[in-house]
């Protein structure tokens, strides 16, 4: 597969291999893109900037929804790309496609609802009241977007979809990892709109990814990954624009007054969907003592039944991790728990690229399984005794995304809502939960800026005051 520029795709003489983490097979080649390559890309984004801001609001929104309906149509092929590259199980990419689609309506519906408003100048006593004031949203741009392998087309939208909707153009580098997938969407977005409005490249971060970032000529950065890229990016952005989401150590926050199966049935979602390797996935299960025997016990009834195996059969909840070093870094984690007083419930090895879905009792906050963000099938329990100690233990962490509480007293939710430092707190509901409209974006090392369309067109956008004097 090749990326694309201009309207063109474009081949190199080097490639590398996109191997499918079930089987070790290569999926496909990319061709290995450098900075000239990055140069050219920024330059049809900028060219492109005045063609695609000469087209109205309704066009913008009716060139959106062809795409969303493209991508529809070809969802059930870009789901098996996702398998293949990703390891995701396919009803997991389904989902992934179906919210894709959503996205881009979500995008297209937003690119007519971009407003400015009027300003009182008159509000100064001392200023002339004969003023008229008004602002608007002007686009900032050309966006540079960095996505992840782990939602390859959802995440990409939720930078390219916002950025065309205000009338930004793109530059796209998806995930080495994973990037068949996100170049099909970029393919498909082209074929709806001038060309150079939306441009990719594959190659090495410390190569491509940072011509993006360091480039004059590119207005906003929207990035998803590692806290240390996400910092790195920061610092050599300059005076971009930047939207970083970095990730999550999300709780689960389990009270003694919680209805368990309720509880148990997020725990298990939230824990092992694409196995743990979700920013918003249940990293850590903050479990009052009056309630966890009970709640284990039938937690790990519900995660012994969960079907690992090859993700293309749509009955397997458990795939492969991206790769076997992810893998190994997984069984590091929970060794290491192991060895310094966690007990094992469930699970614990490892085959290849597969690890078994595992729970770890009596954990403590100083192991590194939830002292870091752990990119696995992994639901550690932290014991605690009562709301106090769930909130501490719940905030003593260097991220702050989201949370899950589970209880049935509304001043104990409230208080937890309140309390919690995170950029979303959901009350009887897991961390995972995320709708592609709302608002999101963490605390902390979290990150900063929030996606969900409505919020991500406001951030791709600058404010111009106009002011006439009437006199």
């Amino acid at each position: 597969m090749k990326f694309l520029i201009n309207g063109e795709f474009i081949d190199k003489s080097d490639h590398y291999d996109v191997i499918n983490p079930y089987n070790g097979e290569i999926v496909d080649t990319v061709p290995i893109a450098y900075r000239n390559d990055v140069d050219k890309a920024i330059e049809s984004a900028n060219n492109a900037k005045k063609t695609l801001n000469d087209l109205s609001a309704k066009e913008v929104s009716n060139n959106l929804l062809d795409s969303s309906r493209e991508l529809e149509k070809e969802g059930e092929n870009i789901a098996k790309l996702i398998v293949a590259e990703a390891g995701k199980p396919y009803k997991q990419a389904i989902i992934e496609i179906q919210r894709s689609v959503e996205t881009l309506q979500f995008a297209a519906e937003e690119a007519k609802r971009i407003y400015g408003e009027s300003v009182p100048i008159d509000a100064s006593g001392s200023t002339d009241t004969r003023f008229l004031a008004f602002t608007k949203k002007v686009p900032l741009g050309v966006v540079g977007a960095i996505s992840p392998f782990n939602y390859p087309v959802n995440l990409a939208l939720h930078k390219i979809a916002p950025a065309i909707a205000a009338k930004n153009t793109v530059v796209m580098k998806p995930s080495m990892e994973a990037p068949l997938s996100a170049l099909r969407l970029v393919e498909i977005i082209n074929n709806h709109f001038p060309s150079g409005v939306i441009n990719s490249v594959t190659g090495y971060g410390s190569e491509v990814g940072d011509a993006i970032v360091v480039s004059p000529y590119v207005n906003k950065i929207s990035f998803t990954g590692s806290v240390a890229t996400g910092l790195f990016i920061s610092s050599r952005a300059g005076m971009k624009k930047l939207t970083l989401e970095l990730g999550g150590n999300d709780p689960l926050v389990v009270l003694s007054d919680a209805n368990i199966e309720k509880a148990v049935n997020a725990a298990v979602s939230g824990a092992f969907l694409f196995s743990g390797q979700v920013c918003i996935g249940v990293k850590r299960i903050i479990l009052d003592n009056k309630i966890a025997d009970e709640f284990i016990d039938l937690f790990a009834k519900k995660a012994n039944k969960l079907k690992m195996g090859n993700p293309m059969d749509e009955s397997t909840d458990i795939g492969p991790l991206i790769n076997e070093n992810a893998a190994i870094n997984v069984e590091v984690s929970v060794n290491n728990a192991i060895e310094n007083g966690a007990e094992l419930i469930l699970g614990g090895n490892r085959k290849d690229c597969f690890f078994e879905p595992t729970i770890l009792d009596n954990v403590n906050g100083s192991m590194n399984l939830v002292a870091e963000e752990t990119f696995g099938p992994i639901a550690p329990i932290i014991r605690i005794d009562g709301i106090d100690e769930a909130i501490k233990v719940a905030n003593d962490t260097q991220y702050g995304l989201q949370a899950g509480v589970f209880t049935e007293n509304i001043h104990s939710a409230l208080r937890c809502a309140n309390e919690i430092d995170a950029g979303s707190v959901l009350i009887n509901k897991e961390s995972t939960f995320r709708t592609d409209a709302m608002p999101f974006g963490g605390f902390k090392s979290s990150g900063i800026g929030k996606e969900g369309i409505k919020y991500a067109v406001e951030d791709m956008c600058k404010t111009k005051l106009i002011a006439f004097n009437c006199e």
